[in-house]
Formats: structure tokens, C-alpha cells, sequence
């Protein structure tokens, strides 16, 4: 049966979730990554990366780029661009194909950055969730030495919102919404943006979006959930308050990812821990389940994947950081992790950054 918006918002309650009740461990179910695999690209930051089955047969990445001459923040809130990446094979190598969200004018809410892509097909249709933003004034330009400050990094960051582009082709041409599918609330804990999409597909063209946000500059980051009935909208809350707290701790998460296993009626989820304090390893991931998107509770254990990743030829290597969780599924089942790697510091003094492929076991 499917879970709709009017039965989502009856079962909604204030409650944190219960996160003791043991799941078995995802992060069993991950496998070498091929050393070859992936997606890099020359003289530029790589970040996010989600990848779909084409008509074609091939497997296409999208994900965010932006010139690795500028720091690699807050530039990728003020630069990034979404892209096309193609392979024969899931685990890639991905090569380039195209630029597929350029900037397009500060006068469009998403016209100087577009960023956090995840891509999803229905029926005759490829769904990019992805988020933008827009601010006054001149790009930063490390040809011209401009750099972004404090100030257009609040401003770029605050306008983040939430959007949708259609396409009948995994090529495109993309019809990008006119409008974000999902605004901040005004003195809810919501109050300052909407990013990292995670959307579910229901069979009758429902989706289920979980996204993040805080309601401030200075304040924790946590997930809310909303559904629509259609995927053009409109998005509506199906709960007041975040699905997750861990402020008696200080504990926060982003970058989750949401999906049905093949036979199952309740939905799974993975997301990044930012200080370690729940799965154990800053920057570690984690995995969650719930039968209703509202009530979650945090698997025993409760780890989906560890920033030190093991590779196809026996070696180890730990990451500065390692986030963006997005999985290939097909047929109700997952079949590749993706995550975007970042070499050097985990205090984001980083050196290079790619998108990192690990197959599962399926």
C-alpha cells in the first residue's frame, strides 16, 4: 500500500525516535571499491555524484563541479555547476559528457550556483532534485583574485533552496521549475534554507523529500521530511519538527539519502555524522530505518560507512572527508554506494576531491 500525505501527517508526532532497535550493519554490505572507478576530473573540485541507468544502457553520473584555483570553500556555495558524467558500468570510470545546470544570471533564484545533485527515473521522465542558490554582484574569479568573504558566503548560502529539472532524455534538454519546490519557514527551526534533497519515488508518482536545514547561521543542522503527491509539487511538511535530535549532545547530521528496499513497506536511510558522537567516527556514516518517514530509529550498529575505505588491490586509505551518500538502486535493490572523497584535512584543508564508487553486496 501506498504511504500518502494524508496518512504521513496523522501519524507525525514531536517525539525524538527511539534508536536502539537493532537492523543489522550496512556497512557489511560494502565491497572494495575498484581503484580505477569513480569520477575525477582535471583542474577542477568534484563533489556529490548520483548516478542513473540510461535508455542507452549506460550509466550516467551527475554531480557538482567547480575550479579547484578557488578554495574549496565556501567556493562550492558560490561556483559549483552541475555535470554529466558517462560509463559502461556502474563503479565507472565516469568521463565528462557535459555541463548540464550552468549559472544563469543572479536575477534566477538557482542563477549562480547549482549543486547537491540526485537523480531519480519515472516512467518516461529523469527527475533531478538539486539545490541553487543566488547573490549580488560579481562570481569569485581566482584569475581576477577574488575570493569570497564572510559576507557573500552568508548571503549565497542563505538563498540555498531546493529544485527540480525534468527531462524525457538522461541527455537532456533539462526544463528547470520556475520556482524552489521547497522554501524556508520563518521562525521554525527551518528558517534559514532548504538543501540536500533526498527523494523517493513512489510507483504513482509520489515522492517522499528529505531535506536539511537550520535556523540559523550558528545553528545545528538537522532533517526535516516532506511529500507531494505529484513530483512538480506541491511540497508539503508531513512532520513540525526534525526527524532526528541529538542536541543533549551536540550532535548534528546532513547529507542523508532515502530509499524502499524491494519488498518492503517501510524505507531505509543513510547520512553523515558530523562530529562522530552517534556512529562512532566524525565524518562516519549512518543508517537508519522507519516504517512511517516520520519515526526513525538508528541501527545496531548503527555505522554505514567509515571515511577509511579499502580498494580492489588490497590497500587502505583514509579520507578527509567522506559524505554525500547516494546509492544506485535498482529494482528495489542498492547496488553501489557513491560519496564524495576529499583528500587532506578532515578540517577541510583539502587538496583534491573526487566521486568515489563502492559496490555492494547485493
Amino acid at each position: 500500500m501506498t504511504i500518502t500525505r494524508r496518512n504521513l501527517l496523522a501519524a507525525a508526532v514531536a517525539a525524538p525516535p527511539a534508536w536502539t532497535q537493532p537492523s543489522g550493519s550496512f556497512e557489511d554490505r560494502l565491497l572494495p571499491a575498484p581503484k580505477d572507478g569513480g569520477f575525477r576530473m582535471d583542474r577542477y573540485w568534484v563533489w556529490c555524484g548520483s548516478v542513473v541507468r540510461g535508455g542507452d544502457g549506460k550509466y550516467h553520473i551527475f554531480a557538482s563541479r567547480w575550479p579547484a584555483r578557488l578554495p574549496f570553500g565556501p567556493h562550492w556555495c558560490t561556483n559549483s555547476e552541475i555535470v554529466r558524467g558517462v560509463a559502461d558500468r556502474p563503479e565507472g570510470p565516469f568521463r565528462f559528457a557535459e555541463v548540464v545546470l550552468p549559472p544563469r544570471g543572479e536575477q534566477f533564484w538557482d542563477g549562480r550556483m547549482t549543486h547537491n545533485p540526485t537523480i531519480h527515473r519515472w516512467r518516461d521522465r529523469y527527475l533531478l532534485f538539486y539545490i541553487g542558490t543566488t547573490y549580488k554582484g560579481a562570481a569569485p574569479s581566482a584569475a581576477e583574485g577574488r575570493l569570497a568573504g564572510r559576507e557573500l558566503w552568508y548571503e549565497a548560502r542563505a538563498n540555498q533552496r531546493i529544485g527540480l529539472a525534468v527531462a524525457k532524455s538522461v541527455e537532456g534538454p533539462w526544463e528547470r521549475l520556475p520556482e524552489p519546490i521547497l522554501q524556508p519557514r520563518p521562525g521554525k527551526w527551518d528558517a534559514l534554507m532548504t538543501t540536500n534533497p533526498a527523494a523517493c519515488m513512489d510507483d504513482d508518482g509520489g515522492v517522499l523529500l528529505i531535506y536539511k536545514s537550520s535556523g540559523s547561521q550558528t545553528d545545528l543542522l538537522r532533517l526535516g521530511v516532506a511529500r507531494a503527491d505529484r513530483f512538480d509539487g506541491p511540497y508539503q511538511r508531513v512532520a513540525e519538527d526534525p526527524i532526528f535530535r541529538f542536541d543533549q549532545t551536540g550532535d548534528h547530521v546532513e547529507d542523508a539519502y532515502v530509499w524502499r528496499g524491494k519488498g518492503e513497506r517501510g524505507y531505509q536511510l543513510v547520512m553523515k555524522d558530523m562530529k562522530g558522537g552517534i556512529c562512532g567516527e566524525k565524518g562516519g556514516g549512518i543508517h537508519a530505518r522507519s516504517e512511517d518517514s516520520v519515526r526513525w530509529t538508528i541501527s545496531r550498529p548503527p555505522k554505514a560507512y567509515s571515511r577509511t575505505v579499502r580498494f580492489s588491490d588490497g590497500t587502505r586509505r583514509t579520507y578527509g572527508r567522506l559524505e554525500r551518500p547516494q546509492l544506485l538502486v535498482e529494482d528495489g535493490v542498492p547496488r553501489c554506494l557513491y560519496c564524495a572523497a576529499g583528500e587532506g584535512s578532515d578540517e577541510g584543508r583539502l587538496t583534491s576531491s573526487f566521486n568515489l564508487a563502492i559496490p555492494l553486496k547485493v
